[in-house]
């Protein structure tokens, strides 16, 4: 059985300059690095950089894709055994950038765990979590309930983000959760890949 640690994908989903998903996204970085359970790397939309979906194929298709944009974002997402996603309310939904980057692939996200830490003015990005769960449902991800909700008119104090003691707490649930389940869908993964070998 392998001892190595699962991959955790932080996905920063906002590409909005100067605003709070980097700190964000760095404040559960340093928590998920502390834990121990996963080899963690970020992954910054902004920074990926996709363009609006330019696939001609549907992704449920699978490769080839023709895109060198395409092929390096499957890279990342297939070798990951999870997923958080950093991500804000925008008009009571989700992000742009996260709908389009979950489009352009299919077989990369299934039987994977992905957890929310969601921020907003006045839900904390609860609305955008509720409705981001149906589309992860739909690509065979497991949304997990433990999730950390930050309040910004809390929390962002001359426009840096302080997070409290519950908020760690929080993440750290969500880590312990998240974990649990990544090992056993990573179970799963490997013996569909053995029955079909």
């Amino acid at each position: 059985m392998s001892t190595t640690l699962p991959v955790l994908n932080v996905v920063v989903a906002s590409n909005r300059p100067g605003w709070v998903g980097e700190q964000v996204g760095r404040w559960f970085t340093g928590i998920a690095t502390a834990h121990g359970g996963f080899e963690v790397r970020v992954v910054d939309l902004a920074e990926l950089a996709l363009p609006f979906l330019d696939e001609p194929l549907p992704a449920v298709e699978g490769e080839p894709y023709r895109h060198e944009h395409s092929r390096r974002w499957s890279e990342l997402t297939a070798s990951a055994d999870a997923f958080v996603f950093v991500m804000p309310e925008y008009n009571q939904s989700f992000t742009a950038p996260l709908k389009n980057a979950l489009d352009f692939l299919y077989s990369e996200w299934v039987d994977k765990p992905v957890a929310f830490v969601s921020y907003g003015m006045k839900s904390g990005g609860l609305r955008a979590v509720q409705a981001i769960k149906p589309v992860v449902s739909a690509l065979k991800m497991m949304p997990i309930e433990e999730s950390v909700t930050i309040h910004l008119r809390q929390t962002l104090i001359d426009h840096s983000l302080v997070p409290t003691t519950a908020h760690e707490e929080a993440a750290t649930q969500l880590l312990d959760e998240l974990s649990r389940v990544a090992a056993a869908l990573r179970h799963l993964r490997t013996a569909v890949l053995d029955a079909v070998g």
